[in-house]
């Protein structure tokens, strides 16, 4: 009667044990349903605002293109603002700091990315948008942690995690590819498995929210895609190479200008003014407005049309680097898809494989490369 009698306590302890886990794991699954509803909700919303607004200067700038020659000034304001309001911001960094509990967002990280991501891009400065998307939906996601009184670490991690992929979600219109970016982006090699579900809801109600605004992302059709054969499967090969190769390039570039910036321009307002200056100068001798912004139109006419000018990847590469690296806000991962592009179309020109699948295949490639994200 003994040994069933310690059989018995032992199925109740254990059956305690475990009711009581279960209860835990379904109130923390529906705390974070929750969480990444209101995530998805309110950086959504905000990021569709941004999206709208840089629409907007994109097309104004593309209808007077000598705003280009306020560049350097733009700068003046950008760099004001942050030595008077965001002396401590350090950007996408700051952002992948705090999910490693190394740093704080503040708040006000928010507007300022905002304001000056806008105006880099109304005045024709080479940057992306998805460095702002993600300080704008981090610092968001870090505050609404701090007001609902989130104080355990790895709770801050995730949620910080959700609002970085709803506001890429948002502004791209890719809610599966914003969540593991979201993920894996933070530390090369190792995946916060834990964020996946609260990133995914966040992304597809950030996503939704954003299509609801008239927020849609931008579609480029590839076509003439070749047989699968060991000769197309070298020149693909060939192709992988030279993206790899100019992922490289392009990720020293930016090094190389930083510290040549940090040389002989130390004042950071005399830096901007020159470097917006430089590129105003560079705009005027190319003759061409292709460079300006993003590059979507460099994309557009390398995968639909087949078309780029030989040394278009270089230009938009040293743009970029001249621009990020002075003090200009965006981001280097819609310059990197433009690079990539315009690389991809010409090595697949030069090799008679399918410039359109050559395109999407160096955008993919080179992105990789640079973001240490596959």
């Amino acid at each position: 009667m003994e040994p069933m009698k310690k059989g018995h306590h032992r199925l109740e302890v254990m059956s305690h044990y475990y009711g009581k886990r279960i209860q835990q794991d379904m109130s923390n699954f529906v705390k974070w349903i929750l969480l990444a509803l209101l995530i998805g909700g309110v950086v959504g919303g905000a990021s569709s605002l941004f999206a709208g607004c840089l629409s907007w200067v994109t097309q104004f700038r593309a209808d007077r293109p000598a705003v280009v020659l306020l560049l350097p000034f733009g700068g003046l304001l950008i760099v004001f603002l942050y030595q008077k309001i965001g002396k401590e911001d350090r950007g996408t960094n700051q952002v992948l700091s705090t999910i490693r509990s190394q740093d704080e967002v503040p708040l006000r990280s928010a507007p300022l990315i905002f304001i000056a991501t806008a105006l880099t891009h109304l005045l024709g400065g080479s940057a992306g948008r998805e460095g702002a998307a993600i300080q704008l939906g981090g610092s968001i996601a870090n505050q609404l942690g701090r007001w609902i009184h989130l104080d355990d670490e790895e709770d801050r991690h995730v949620i910080v995690m959700c609002g970085m992929s709803a506001a890429f979600s948002a502004v791209f219109g890719t809610p599966m590819a914003a969540a593991v970016f979201a993920m894996e982006v933070v530390s090369v090699g190792v995946m916060y498995y834990a964020a996946l579900l609260p990133c995914v809801v966040a992304s597809l109600v950030a996503y939704d929210f954003a299509g609801s605004f008239g927020i849609h992302p931008e579609n480029f059709h590839v076509t003439g895609i070749p047989a699968f054969s060991m000769e197309n499967g070298i020149k693909m090969g060939i192709i992988a190479v030279g993206c790899g190769a100019v992922s490289i390039l392009f990720c020293l570039l930016l090094e190389y200008v930083s510290k040549g910036y940090d040389k002989w321009l130390k004042n950071p307002y005399l830096r901007v003014f020159a470097a917006g200056c430089l590129v105003v100068v560079l705009y005027w001798i190319l003759g061409t407005d292709r460079y300006m912004g993003a590059g979507n139109q460099l994309i557009e006419q390398a995968v639909e049309h087949g078309q780029t000018q030989t040394f278009d990847f270089f230009w938009k590469m040293l743009l970029t680097a001249l621009a990020m690296r002075a003090g200009f806000r965006g981001g280097e991962i819609v310059p990197s898809f433009a690079i990539g592009a315009t690389f991809g179309c010409l090595a697949g020109q030069i090799l008679g494989f399918p410039p359109s699948l050559a395109t999407a295949s160096g955008m993919v490639a080179v992105f990789c490369g640079v973001t240490n994200c596959p």
